[in-house]
């Protein structure tokens, strides 16, 4: 196993939560040879300096507070990563459904204050489409439109 590559991964991994996909691109881009990768994978799993639960938790959480994202987007993303099914599923569970809406309620007030649209539906409907492309439910961004 290379060391110094396994030092950089450590100290990449130590810094931040990554996932094994992100690690495995910075090694490649690092420049190590393909069979080399795997150990060094291995050695930061049973190390814990990678813990794609812990990720998922902590991603999930980052993506909701900061960017406002949706469940929907946030899934995707995940998926993208190619992580675990259950891992992700467990992290969107956790999500507080009462902030969830608080959060999309938000982006909403916000977002109508910057609409010039006087009908109601035509205001409603571009509402729901900046809502969808944020990653909301179509279910709860009718009820938050309601609501608000």
């Amino acid at each position: 196993m290379n060391q110094e590559l396994l030092y950089k991964a450590a100290t990449y991994c130590s810094g931040s939560e990554h996932c094994i996909s992100e690690v495995q691109t910075k090694l490649t881009a690092w420049g190590a040879e393909s069979d080399e990768i795997q150990p060094i994978i291995d050695y930061l799993l049973q190390e814990k300096y990678i813990d794609e639960d812990r990720y998922c938790r902590a991603y999930v959480n980052d993506k909701l507070r900061f960017a406002k994202w949706g469940r929907i987007k946030i899934r995707y993303m995940l998926q993208v990563k190619h992580l675990n099914q259950f891992a992700i599923q467990d992290a969107l569970c956790a999500i507080d459904d009462e902030q969830y809406q608080t959060i999309l309620a938000d982006l909403l007030r916000a977002k109508m204050k910057s609409l010039r649209s006087v009908d109601p539906q035509q205001r409603n409907l571009k509402l729901i489409r900046f809502a969808a492309s944020r990653g909301f439910e179509p279910n709860i961004i009718s009820q938050v439109i309601k609501q608000i």
